[in-house]
């Protein structure tokens, strides 16, 4: 079994070119997550995480119920998830840039195991990513130079996209959409595969020059406390 990531960074750090599973000498800062800010309940809290890297995200929310899943908006999203799934999966990371804004924001915390009443589910000022737009292009830059070996030979990827909804927001460029994702990922020919399983709030965009839509804001919450594979030399 490979040995299961266990180091996440901590918010507040500064940008730079990492493996995703280096420690961050980092002071944590106390804050607190509501435990109703879940992305399968559709709430991701604006003041939930005090992130540097996303004190410039967008802050709009979902409103009203979920949109018919044959309005037009919502076959565009589903779409829009569907086709980033092949992007990732076939790892072309320059083009799955060219989908995100530039003001975005990519955020997976670190999910923890509390009692029932604890009122939050992940850790304080814990994250597996948090990541602008420039720590992303980093990210993809490492991955094209010869010091990548946690991907060279690089993985097998399958993105599995599914319970799909969307939301509209107040403003009719942007909409909220949830979605579950399963990644299935093997590397090499004798490690087993890993598996990791995640529900999504993503926040679309649709750009006023070309009018495609766009990836503005993602909130990803594993559904395991600890990861069961090697490294995060991925994206979700």
């Amino acid at each position: 079994m490979s040995s299961p990531v266990s180091t996440p960074v901590v918010l507040n750090r500064t940008s730079g070119d990492r493996d995703a599973n280096q420690p961050q000498e980092t002071t944590q800062q106390e804050i607190g997550l509501d435990a109703t800010t879940t992305v399968n309940r559709g709430e991701a809290d604006e003041s939930a995480v005090d992130s540097r890297l996303g004190a410039h995200a967008s802050r709009i929310q979902r409103v009203g119920q979920t949109l018919p899943f044959s309005d037009e908006r919502h076959l565009q999203a589903h779409q829009w998830l569907v086709d980033e799934a092949y992007v990732l999966d076939a790892q072309d990371y320059e083009r799955w840039l060219e989908l995100l804004t530039d003001d975005i924001h990519y955020l997976m915390p670190v999910r923890v195991t509390t009692a029932r009443g604890a009122g939050y589910d992940c850790a304080p000022g814990m994250a597996h990513f948090d990541e602008n737009k420039y720590s992303l292009n980093r990210r993809v830059a490492r991955f094209q130079t010869e010091h990548a070996w946690t991907e060279d030979p690089p993985s097998r990827l399958r993105h599995y996209v599914t319970n799909v909804r969307t939301f509209a927001t107040d403003d009719p460029d942007h909409l909220v959409v949830d979605s579950a994702v399963l990644l299935y990922r093997s590397r090499g020919d004798v490690r087993e595969p890993a598996v990791i399983s995640a529900g999504r709030e993503d926040l679309l965009r649709r750009t006023a020059d070309v009018g495609q839509w766009r990836l503005a804001r993602r909130t990803i919450l594993v559904d395991d406390a600890v990861l069961r594979t090697q490294n995060l030399a991925i994206f979700l």
